[in-house]
């Protein structure tokens, strides 16, 4: 079956009215853009891919077409027919290369801080409790609570892990999930955990889905699911359970539910649901090749869940959904673990997408920075993504693997030369790319990453922003936060129209810039 589709979009290829139709027809879709969409955002989505590099994305796009039995280069990510790109500046204010802290500060807050901090400015210093108090910065998120939105995060990394973390958290140092991971002295100058921040700074969230189950429950406390597993047992040296705090805390009239596994997830009448929280593992959610079906949330059916519960709100909703385990995978050298993440969150985008429209929707997808890692090596059209390059090395004369890292753990010496890749099972989930550095870990790459967005004012993301730039659009989009001058007077509360004149401003701005 795929070699005569793949023999039938070859011989349509062969014919240049193949290529010249569809260039017209994407010249046709291009046109239709000068009638811009400056509608208010009712709703914002903001899709992260951890670690989703552009060479990520294009594996991954050939990974899925491959999935879908296509040669996989023709393919499309729901992201990739989104009309329009820009790309994103990532540096830290102190690092060339950032971190996903520093980063997750900048598209969520809108001002770039230092490596390994969230939520605060760049006038803290990592780990220095001390120099938190008054150098707070807020999110998008809570810019849309005091709008009278619903708020919700959905991640597959812990839900106080970096990314999260920055929508509610101020904190000198991301590590800090629990006071069990606090030094003495912070405790002492009145810094909070990350876990007891999430309760505590922004009491009403909506909808919490991820992992990190032990930062919320009292030290060696067992674990719901993994009872005998020692790692897993709760962390906190308050004595706190913070599932408890976070029920306190909710109306006597509202329906509050925890839950930690899929069945009871998918059981819930969601018309009756006010408040959830979803933790589902004790630490990070399983990669999604790894996933227990029958316990575990995918990505795309908690994104499913938060949206039928937000979107309740006559007023709108902000969503922040991470796929965290791309980084994870790249980190690791597991370049399948990475690329098939990067296929689930796209699912989840496009069931985002079948649930929303794009008259009252932003939706904006991008990475908070890159990885070292590329796939090359001239292979054929259809090549297997997680295969072989067509030829052998002109130096070592041994094979390699089209994917490759920079650094990492991949690198391995074998009887004093590379490796030789067709001795080992390189289509293994597992198994870890070969890289020039050998590193216990991957490291990041340094390289601007794209933003794809669509919606309400998606057209202002169009060239190369610094990352601080993204929530400032999304908060302008939906005339909440500090941007609220150009908005009719109820504009933010819960009808959608036009913003007055910036139609006609953006139309003059792109003919200057086009004549």
């Amino acid at each position: 079956r795929q070699g005569r589709r793949s023999f039938r979009q070859s011989e349509k290829e062969k014919n240049p009215h193949y290529w010249r139709n569809q260039a017209q027809q994407t010249l046709k879709i291009a046109l239709k853009l000068q009638q811009l969409n400056t509608n208010v955002a009712k709703n914002i989505i903001l899709f992260l891919g951890d670690g989703m590099g552009v060479s990520t994305i294009t594996a991954a796009r050939i990974l899925k077409g491959q999935l879908q039995n296509m040669k996989g280069e023709e393919s499309l990510l729901e992201m990739d027919t989104f009309p329009y790109v820009a790309l994103s500046k990532t540096y830290n204010t102190n690092a060339q290369v950032p971190d996903s802290a520093g980063t997750a500060t900048a598209y969520l807050c809108g001002v770039k801080a230092n490596e390994g901090t969230v939520g605060v400015s760049a006038a803290v210093t990592r780990a220095q409790c001390n120099t938190t108090a008054g150098n707070e910065v807020t999110s998008i998120l809570k810019w849309a609570k005091g709008a009278g939105k619903s708020v919700g995060i959905v991640t597959t990394t812990r839900v106080n892990h970096a990314t999260p973390s920055a929508a509610y958290a101020h904190s000198a140092n991301r590590d800090w999930y629990s006071d069990n991971e606090m030094p003495p002295e912070a405790i002492q100058q009145g810094c909070k955990d990350i876990a007891q921040q999430l309760f505590d700074n922004i009491p009403d969230i909506e909808v919490i889905m991820g992992g990190g189950r032990k930062y919320m429950f009292p030290k060696n406390t067992s674990d719901v699911e993994y009872q005998n597993d020692d790692k897993y047992r709760g962390t906190r040296l308050d004595g706190k359970n913070l599932i408890d705090v976070w029920r306190e805390k909710k109306l006597k009239d509202k329906n509050a539910q925890y839950v930690w596994n899929r069945n009871d997830l998918l059981s819930l009448n969601l018309m009756e649901v006010d408040f959830l929280l979803g933790l589902f593992e004790p630490v990070d959610m399983m990669y999604e090749l790894d996933r227990n079906v029958q316990t575990d949330p995918s990505l795309t059916e908690m994104v499913q869940v938060a949206i039928k519960i937000l979107q309740r709100n006559p007023r709108g909703f902000f969503l922040l959904v991470e796929g965290g385990r791309i980084d994870h995978g790249h980190h690791e050298g597991k370049a399948k673990h990475a690329l098939y993440e990067t296929v689930e969150m796209d699912r989840a985008i496009g069931e985002a997408g079948s649930m929303t429209s794009l008259e009252d929707t932003l939706t904006v997808v991008t990475a908070d920075h890159s990885h070292v890692f590329t796939f090359g090596g001239y292979t054929p059209r259809g090549n297997p993504i997680f295969g072989l390059a067509p030829m052998h090395s002109d130096v070592d004369k041994m094979p390699f693997t089209s994917i490759l890292y920079g650094n990492g753990p991949g690198y391995k010496i074998v009887a004093g030369e590379r490796e030789n890749v067709s001795a080992v099972d390189y289509a293994h989930a597992n198994y870890q790319a070969q890289s020039a550095v050998p590193l216990r870990q991957e490291t990041h790459g340094g390289e601007d990453v794209a933003i794809f967005a669509k919606g309400p004012m998606a057209h202002l993301l169009h060239g190369v922003h610094e990352q601080n730039y993204i929530p400032h659009v999304m908060a302008y989009a939906a005339c909440i936060g500090q941007n609220t001058d150009h908005c009719h007077s109820g504009a933010h509360h819960s009808t959608v129209g036009p913003l007055p004149f910036l139609s006609t401003l953006t139309s003059t701005l792109l003919l200057k810039f086009l004549f």
